[in-house]
């Protein structure tokens, strides 16, 4: 019975090794829709040309493998003069060129182009942040599957044993009891090991998280839609929140920036039905006169109450608390005209795609390595001196500007310039 002891007991080393592999086996595979909206969707759409071009159907407009040296370097390849690369470029010469993911492994662009290609529109009035059906999880079944494997092992293991003693006994074989399960150490030094295991995994995984607030939707004290104001209506940002050019703050615009349009606007007319999150439908109309509330605003007479009290405001006049979405910790600084004026990137950066949110959430997780990643990719608006174009203030750097003439660089990233160090955003 020697023999099949040692089967046994290599069949439960394995089932419990599958047990530790497939306890959460989504965070090992490539999840494309992460992956897209983390490094594509503040310029591509699956289904319609944004800043960048619609990506369905890439495969019948590109050669074979074109896709992967593209991702990796898109000025490279332009360079070397490739025919389809120089067309592309033309036709979307007015957005810039593409930022290069050299760091995306085959089978991340191999998922992100997956979910393109299944990519469906979302359907109105859907579940998740952004009308899309969530995607499915799967790590209860993993869970619940990895237990039955290993009630599974253990009721081998008692066969064995069970075997083991009928048939010493029926040759005449006497053998000392068995160790009681709850007495025997390999059974013990399992158990404290996929405990350790779950317990680390859970306990690393919350203390990452904490303070973030990815997907954080709070109810504001009026429904105001980005879709409708951004999307529709063609708003831009800056409009609203003219302080993200000009200074350290964004800034939530005052009352009076939305009665610069409402004074004429009284009634929602728009195409879009608005509904929150639950499903619970939102009478527009209804939201603009909470506006006038807060303004002070009389919509008979179309003016501004008196201001009886002398306090320099329409009486019932009242600031709106609007609740803050997007929260940094007090130890770190961050300057959006940096990241606007001089850097040039687009608000969808950072919040994801504004201008199709009924409900402002927050899109990205806001942590240390997502910015430090997005400074290692981003390419400065580097000072070319043979025409004098770009910011003037990256002139100074006399070896980039070498190594890009003789050809050792193809572009100048953040991280070049010092994006990476610490005192940029902790002192």
């Amino acid at each position: 019975m020697s023999r099949y002891r040692k089967i046994f007991n290599k069949v439960f080393a394995l089932l419990f090794l599958f047990a530790l592999l497939s306890f959460n086996t989504d965070v090992f595979a490539a999840d494309g829709e992460a992956l897209f909206k983390a490094n594509c969707s503040s310029c591509h759409k699956p289904d319609k040309d944004f800043t960048g071009p619609a990506l369905q159907g890439w495969k019948s407009r590109q050669p074979d493998g074109w896709l992967y040296k593209w991702i990796a370097g898109p000025q490279k390849v332009i360079d070397s003069g490739d025919p389809y690369a120089k067309e592309l470029f033309g036709k979307w010469k007015g957005s810039g060129v593409m930022s290069g993911f050299p760091q995306l492994p085959k089978e991340d662009v191999d998922a992100i182009m997956k979910y393109v290609d299944d990519y469906k529109p979302p359907v109105p009035g859907g579940g998740g942040a952004t009308g899309q059906q969530p995607a499915e999880d799967n790590s209860l079944l993993f869970g619940i599957l990895t237990l039955v494997l290993a009630l599974i092992a253990f009721i081998l293991l008692q066969v064995n044993s069970n075997l083991r003693k009928l048939s010493d006994e029926k040759e005449g074989i006497r053998r000392s009891e068995p160790v009681p399960v709850y007495k025997n150490k390999a059974y013990l030094m399992a158990g404290i090991l996929v405990l350790f295991a779950v317990g680390g995994y859970y306990t690393i995984n919350g203390a990452i998280g904490l303070g973030r607030m990815k997907n954080y939707q709070p109810e504001q004290p009026i429904y105001y839609s980005h879709q409708v104001h951004a999307g529709t209506n063609q708003i831009s940002c800056l409009y609203c929140h003219g302080g993200a050019q000009d200074s350290k703050h964004a800034n939530i615009p005052s009352v009076n920036v939305c009665m610069n349009c409402h004074k004429g606007i009284a009634k929602y007319e728009g195409p879009d039905k608005l509904v929150r999150e639950d499903g619970t439908a939102i009478d527009g109309t209804a939201e603009i006169k909470k506006l006038y509330a807060y303004a002070g605003w009389n919509e008979t007479t179309k003016t501004y109450n008196p201001d009886k009290n002398g306090d320099g405001l329409p009486d019932g006049a009242t600031p709106i608390e609007w609740v803050k979405v997007h929260n940094l910790p007090d130890h770190v600084y961050f300057n959006h005209s940096q990241h606007v004026k001089v850097g040039k990137q687009q608000c969808q950066t950072c919040h994801g795609n504004i201008q199709e949110m009924p409900e402002v959430y927050q899109f990205s997780d806001l942590s240390m390595g997502w910015c430090i990643n997005c400074h290692r990719e981003s390419k400065v608006d580097f000072y070319n001196k043979a025409d004098s174009t770009g910011n003037k203030f990256y002139s100074i750097y006399e070896k980039f500007h070498k190594d890009l003439k003789s050809g050792k660089m193809d572009s100048v990233t953040v991280e070049k310039i010092g994006g990476t160090e610490c005192q940029k955003c902790h002192y």
